[in-house]
């Protein structure tokens, strides 16, 4: 253990959405009959409907084989079409309504079970609201039971992540830091809630992005999306090898710094312990926090290259679950401006 799809062009959410504060609040049904099942076929993509809220067009897919359907279970079960697509799949109402708080603009379709009303937060969403069957619900979804799955969510992945081992991202970085004073690197972390939680605690903190090295799961999994609440499509977040990785650090001239057991028996140099004193001398430097698998730990390149450092722990337990020892040296380590503004709120 660790220390520590093409699819159709899409349209815009309205600008004036409101979102309410209770992101549970669970959808109503409509009076509708059910002759509205079944009006598709396979050859047809989604047949429209009367529409009467918010110039929504509104369509209806009944048919698992619908190729909208195909689009998107491709898009929840491959991290490379995701990526080919720049699309990706939220699954339930509330992760839906968390990323429209601040992203507007990026739902190409909202898929609502038949029968369903569009949300009061989703009332002025003009692009296109598809009622769905159980089946495609259940087909979209990959889930059993659809109790909880009333809306789903293709939307736009988002601008501030790059894939640098695919060629219209290879020169992709710059403009995409300015001056980073922290950067928190993932190394083969495959566990997505893991990476997810991990991603949040760093949006949380205000570190400037997020690197993943090679083996590092999707950031855009449906697992990793729910554990980051939103913070993978706020967050700048790079996909990368230790080459893209050096060669970020040597342009910011960023401090190498990788979390580790002190316990470990694969560490071959002195390892510092964590404390306040070690992160008020790093206030005025820029640093790069590289965290490990639980299974694997940390990789040799990450061994050879940063300084290793341990969260001093008494008792038996000689580490950490990675998301909650990444927490602690993500509030420890967080920017200078970062304490600044919390310190001086009266």
């Amino acid at each position: 253990m660790l220390l520590a799809r093409a699819p159709p062009s899409p349209l815009p959410l309205s600008a004036a959405a409101k979102f309410p504060a209770n992101l549970e609040r669970p959808l109503r049904l409509r009076g509708v009959s059910s002759s509205r099942a079944g009006v598709t076929t396979a050859a047809a993509a989604a047949k429209p409907a009367a529409s009467s809220l918010g110039g929504q067009k509104r369509k209806q897919v009944a048919s698992v084989t619908n190729p909208l359907v195909k689009h998107c279970v491709k898009l929840r079960l491959s991290a490379a079409y995701r990526r080919s697509c720049r699309r990706l799949l939220l699954v339930g109402l509330a992760p839906i309504l968390e990323v429209c708080s601040f992203e507007l603009d990026t739902i190409d379709y909202l898929l609502l079970l038949d029968g369903v009303e569009v949300p009061e937060a989703l009332r002025e969403f003009s692009g296109d609201v598809v009622y769905v069957s159980a089946a495609v619900m259940k087909k979209v979804s990959g889930m059993q039971s659809i109790d909880s799955t009333e809306a789903i969510a293709v939307m736009h992945m988002p601008n501030h992540f790059r894939d640098l081992r695919r060629h219209e991202d290879g020169d992709a970085l710059d403009g995409l830091f300015s001056d980073p004073k922290r950067i928190l690197v993932l190394d083969g972390i495959q566990d997505p809630g893991n990476l997810g939680t991990l991603i949040r605690s760093a949006c949380a903190f205000k570190w400037d992005g997020v690197f993943l090295l090679p083996a590092c799961c999707d950031p855009f999994n449906e697992k990793a999306i729910r554990a980051a609440r939103g913070a993978s499509l706020q967050l700048p977040i790079v996909s990368g090898t230790w080459h893209d990785l050096h060669a970020l650090m040597t342009k910011y001239g960023m401090k190498m710094m990788a979390g580790h057991p002190e316990s470990s028996s694969d560490a071959s140099k002195e390892i510092y312990s964590l404390s306040k004193e070690l992160a008020d001398s790093l206030l005025n430097e820029s640093v790069c926090l590289v965290l490990g698998s639980e299974g694997n730990g940390l990789s040799a390149e990450t061994l050879q290259a940063c300084e290793l450092v341990n969260i001093p722990m008494d008792g038996t337990f000689e580490s950490l679950n990675v998301s909650v020892a990444g927490g602690i040296f993500l509030f420890m380590l967080q920017p200078k401006d970062q304490i600044d503004r919390r310190t001086s709120t009266p």
